[in-house]
């Protein structure tokens, strides 16, 4: 009798166990697909070139130095232009996490040859995160903000808080669709201290319309700028 009971124990712990694991993998097909991973980024540079001297260039950076931990990217400068000038803006945005195997496979050899100091920038700066936006521009849409009066073209405040208000606008996706990671701004002489941030949607899957604002979807970053116009 104690092998009868034993036998069905057993019997029942493989039915449990086996309808378990087929009502698991049952509702694993009925799981959402997973949404879009957003890269990692740990460089943003603002980079406003002068378009009447091209000497005259204004960086300012903000930085997260462990990627996809709990710090987020932080604000390392303030922007400065002189007034009444025109810029064009362009973005450098970088991963530069995982490259300390690159690194340290460079070190080995360093001994072996010494043009090996010498190898590629754009390895050693990190992945071009920018290049992949630009890509894919049509999952992706630059926002501005910025203090009212710090430029006289674009005017207004930008249009994070309202899409349809003017930003000057120098790309667009393959569906004619503005990009912004190419903008041109000329400034005031009315305003000397304020603030400018920089809001990137990420739009995947259609959510990139002539409609769509700054509130559709995830940002890949948000940043807002103190702004000293000179």
């Amino acid at each position: 009798m104690k092998t009868l009971n034993i036998f069905k124990r057993s019997s029942i712990v493989f039915f449990a166990l086996s309808t378990f694991l087929f009502t698991s993998c049952d509702d694993n097909e009925d799981l959402p697909p997973e949404e879009h991973d957003h890269e990692t980024i740990t460089d943003v540079k603002l980079i406003f070139t002068n378009t009447q001297d091209a000497s005259d260039v204004v960086t300012a950076l903000a930085q997260d130095e462990d990627g996809e931990g709990a710090k987020p990217l932080e604000i390392k400068d303030e922007i400065t232009l002189g007034s009444n000038k025109t810029y064009s803006l362009t973005f450098e945005i970088l991963n530069t996490l995982g490259h300390d195997d690159h690194d340290d496979h460079e070190e080995e050899h360093d001994d072996h040859d010494d043009g090996d100091e010498h190898h590629d920038e754009h390895e050693e700066e990190g992945e071009n995160i920018g290049a992949e936006i630009v890509e894919e521009a049509d999952e992706h849409q630059f926002f501005y903000a910025f203090t009212e009066n710090a430029f006289t073209t674009p005017t207004g405040n930008g249009n994070i808080d309202n899409a349809s208000d003017p930003i000057n606008y120098e790309d667009k996706d393959s569906n004619g669709l503005p990009l912004g990671f190419e903008t041109s701004w000329t400034t005031s002489s009315a305003l000397n201290r304020g603030e400018f941030r920089v809001r990137l949607m990420h739009q995947p899957d259609g959510l990139k319309t002539e409609d769509s604002s700054a509130e559709i979807s995830d940002p890949d970053f948000d940043l807002t700028f103190v702004l000293n116009i000179q």
